[in-house]
């Protein structure tokens, strides 16, 4: 797989599965064993439990969207620097629907296999700046 292959293959899990809805791409684009490593401990994985968080954020925040913000391949690797904005309409993080506008940055890594898919993922999010925006807690 080229790197512009790859880059297209995280891309069109932003615009398809986030902005567009369109959890088709899921199975598509994602190996069987996928495992995200942002999951916590003993979480479900694979395809199945991607569509599950995804339908959970629509649910929570139905005005959602991803904007790569930088994204970098190299190897089997591809890098995103990305945004999520939304309101917060629904329970989400922990965090009981505020009704607040957010913008909530985050890296995440990606692998591709050698079938041209998805297999593993690394997320790094500012909940921290997530957290402050709608006001469940202090800036101090």
């Amino acid at each position: 797989m080229s790197l512009e292959t790859n880059k297209a293959l995280v891309r069109r899990q932003f615009e398809a599965a986030i902005n567009d809805k369109d959890l088709s791409v899921i199975d598509t684009d994602m190996a069987d064993d996928f495992f995200d490593h942002a999951s916590p401990p003993g979480a479900p994985q694979g395809p199945e439990a991607v569509r599950q968080w995804i339908r959970y954020l629509h649910a929570a925040i139905p005005d959602l969207h991803a904007t790569i913000e930088d994204i970098v391949a190299e190897g089997d690797r591809v890098v995103v620097r990305n945004t999520w904005r939304g309101t917060h309409t629904g329970d989400v993080f922990g965090i009981p629907a505020t009704g607040k506008p957010f913008a909530l940055t985050g890296f995440v890594e990606w692998r591709i296999n050698g079938d041209g898919r998805i297999a593993e993922r690394w997320a790094t999010l500012d909940l921290w700046g997530l957290r402050r925006q709608l006001g469940v807690t202090s800036a101090g």
